[in-house]
């Protein structure tokens, strides 16, 4: 269960619409009050928020997320609620009726059965549905776990296999498929189990770190401390050190649990929140939220920490209160002082990965990321760049940020190497974008290929992907990815990544990221190949669990934006909404645009990346308004300008006023083979035996004859017409002027 009704509200309100705050939750709320209702209870598997009445079950999806969505209703019969799961199809609801006994409902048939422990000195913990290929059922228990297998002909469990160990309690999450067991007096030491597509993974035992408060006094690890998460594909554990006030960050691998460092805690009760792999720690008591981009080695929180805040209540003033009843305004008035004190009160339940459930008024809410505010909070536009780059669940707006960002820095003429990180930055994720795009396009394409002789008759083995994240230098971070066999196959060293495993269609996601150089060389993964007889060796901390990729996609379901959508900034973009921009309203030399426009030429081509033909002519426009000829010859002879027509156009316009920046353009031409264009401006010249010669030599058959006629023909008549315009400039000025004179020598200036 989520949570009982507290009456109790703490003290303090929820933020208005006016306050400052990096997260915030969306009015209205699903609201699930039933008549009758036993408590809420979260179904992570499914993603159901459920309320049992007498003998009923109201359930509510909330993936995708809506605050309208309607539940739908499912008999489940009378008798007590523990705790009660949907099984992953769909079909079967199992109930936990007492210490002792587990009743199974099938939604088709009607059908029921119990399931009872097979001694009374043990008792049932819990359960969960698993899509293990093993079983199908896991039963906690006091004396170890009991894994079954659903048959719904014979409408029974059967027994697969158990495993003793002594439990006081534990933790699961259908999101890690990860099970952490507790025991000991302490309750510090761990045996943990992955369920994964993969196969059943059994965890080295380990113990967790605890401050002593007093020293004969030892403390005891509650099952609220302990937080399961997954960020970037990679699974963690959070342990709350109440008397050190340290939150202790654990990593697991395959073969070890490994300490990640600690993050400081400023309330003795903490909640967990992950949205778009952002880590957020409530602070309970303190009202508050820490983010945290754990993505690199840096564990400096994001910004300040801030409140919660509430978004989308509506505003009743006078005169629109009288219009709407008096009903209506005391419904929203009520309404907001229930929120204002319920916040972080003892109804509020946190739910993986984001939402919080208020047991209190039966609302769930989803939490949600205010990007705008976390990228006006900080100066360091490198940085919140590079944060911003791996959000993912809304591509468009991270894009418009990013742009504008960029042109603010540049307008404000910042310092020319922090611009130049800010667009090493953008040029390092789209060339990322593009690699990781064409790695997935060419694996998909060798899937299907290799796909029926690489999975086992058994289905036990994940199928294989390869998924790497890069650093803005183009380091690797994550390594290729590969499934796991069942446990029966020992193994010191398979890795693979939580987003590497598609058990439904083999084919990875594509998630560039941006990320920090400083993260470890361990981390990185080395390439093995699993095969039915072994398992390939690597080293021995590059061992990352397996998790289906299904659980990693159900944690992002709702919120995704299209596909097609990205947030990467291509050259294209960077010219239309940067830089063509940003030269429109900068104004005086233009030195320092030409300095940014040089740095981001070299960004791109550290990334092999071709800038848009647009921006090279831009910055010989630029060279040309400051007289600074010999850099465009620099520029052009070197190849830091791409040579195209755009350009070969713009160095003759140019060249007006330098005839060797001209002849430039004309060889740009000429080499680009050019030859129409090229003739054009020779005839244009009025060097028309060389445009004869290069028509003949090139044999050039697109140009007219008539080109040449045309061109001597006005030659002529240009040529006679400042005859005529001597001879009555002559007869001016030696006096014999007459007005008709005057006139016809108007006349040939303006035909002239």
């Amino acid at each position: 269960m989520l949570g009982k009704a507290s009456s109790s509200h703490a003290a303090g309100g929820l933020c208005g619409s006016g306050a400052l705050s990096h997260v915030y939750i969306q009015h209205p709320p699903l609201r699930c009050s039933v008549s009758g209702a036993r408590g809420l209870y979260y179904d992570d598997g499914n993603k159901l928020l459920l309320s049992p009445t007498v003998d009923q079950v109201y359930a509510w999806k909330t993936a995708p997320y809506s605050p309208y969505t309607n539940p739908s209703v499912d008999s489940i019969g009378e008798g007590p609620v523990l705790s009660i799961h949907y099984s992953l199809d769909g079909k079967v609801i199992g109930i936990q009726r007492s210490n002792h006994e587990i009743q199974f409902v099938n939604r088709e048939t009607g059908d029921m059965f119990m399931q009872r422990c097979g001694s009374e000195s043990e008792s049932i913990l819990g359960f969960f549905w698993t899509d293990c290929p093993s079983c199908d059922v896991v039963f906690i228990k006091t004396s170890g776990l009991e894994l079954y297998a659903y048959e719904p002909a014979l409408r029974a469990l059967r027994m697969v296999e158990t495993k003793r160990l002594n439990i006081s309690w534990y933790i699961y999450t259908h999101e890690s498929r990860l099970l952490l067991l507790a025991s000991g007096m302490q309750c510090r030491t761990f045996t943990g189990f992955q369920f994964s597509f993969g196969g059943l993974i059994r965890l080295p035992r380990f113990e967790m770190a605890m401050t002593k408060a007093e020293a004969n006094k030892k403390p005891v690890l509650d099952a609220e401390d302990v937080h399961i998460i997954t960020v970037y594909g990679r699974i963690y554990c959070l342990q709350v050190d109440r008397v050190a006030m340290l939150l202790h960050l654990y990593r697991f691998y395959r073969d070890a649990v490994v300490p990640q460092g600690y993050l400081p805690i400023y309330s003795s009760k903490i909640a967990v929140s992950v949205i778009d792999n952002v880590l957020l720690i409530h602070q309970v008591d303190a009202k508050v939220i820490i983010l945290y981009d754990i993505f690199s080695d840096c564990q400096a929180p994001i910004s300040a920490p801030l409140p919660l805040l509430l978004r989308g209540l509506p505003r009743i003033n006078a005169s629109s209160s009288q219009s709407t009843g008096k009903d209506t305004t005391h419904i929203i008035a009520n309404e907001l002082s229930d929120l204002e004190g319920t916040t972080y009160g003892d109804g509020w339940m946190f739910l993986v990965p984001d939402f919080v459930c208020d047991t209190v008024h039966c609302n769930l809410w989803r939490i949600h990321l205010d990007l705008e505010a976390i990228a006006a909070s900080s100066s360091e536009v490198p940085s919140v760049l590079e944060f911003l780059q791996r959000r993912k669940l809304e591509p468009n707006k991270v894009k418009q940020l990013c742009l504008a960002l960029t042109r603010t820095l540049i307008l404000e003429r910042r310092p020319v190497p922090v611009v130049s990180r800010a667009l090493d930055v953008l040029v390092a994720s789209f060339s990322h974008s593009l690699k990781i795009g064409s790695n997935v396009q060419r694996r998909s394409i060798e899937g299907d290929q290799s796909n029926s002789g690489n999975q086992r008759a058994g289905g036990s083995r994940a199928i294989v992907n390869e998924s790497i994240s890069r650093d803005e230098h183009g380091k690797s971070v994550y390594g290729p990815t590969r499934g796991l066999d069942n446990e029966s196959q020992k193994s010191k060293s398979v890795p693979v990544d939580n987003e590497s495993i598609n058990r439904t269609t083999g084919s990875a996601m594509n998630r560039p990221s941006t990320c920090s150089d400083s993260e470890d060389s361990s981390n990185q993964d080395v390439t093995t190949q699993i095969s039915g007889a072994g398992v390939g060796q690597s080293s021995s901390h590059s061992q990352t669990l397996a998790i289906g990729l299904d659980a990693f996609n159900s944690s992002v379901s709702g919120q995704r934006e299209s596909q097609v959508v990205s947030s990467v900034i291509s050259p294209d973009e960077m010219y239309t909404s940067v830089f063509s921009l940003v030269e429109e309203e900068m104004t005086g030399d233009p030195a320092y645009l030409i300095a940014i426009i040089v740095e981001y030429f070299r960004s791109a081509a550290l990334e092999k990346l071709k800038v848009n033909p647009n921006l090279n002519v831009m910055i010989i426009q630029l060279l040309a308004r400051s007289e600074r000829f010999e850099e465009v010859d620099l520029f052009v002879v070197n190849k830091i300008v791409e040579p195209s027509k755009e350009v070969a156009l713009q160095l003759i316009e140019s060249g007006r006023q330098n005839y060797l920046t001209r002849k430039l353009g004309m060889d740009m031409l000429r080499l680009l083979q050019l030859h129409h264009d090229y003739v054009l401006l020779l005839v244009q010249d009025g060097y028309f035996l060389e445009g004869l010669r290069y028509v003949r030599r090139h044999k050039v058959s697109t140009v007219r004859p008539s080109l040449f006629l045309e061109a001597l023909l006005l030659l002529m008549i240009h040529n006679i017409l400042q005859q005529i315009l001597h001879v009555c400039r002559f007869f001016i000025a030696s006096g014999k002027e007459s007005g008709h004179l005057i006139k016809i020598y108007v006349y040939l200036s303006w035909q002239r």
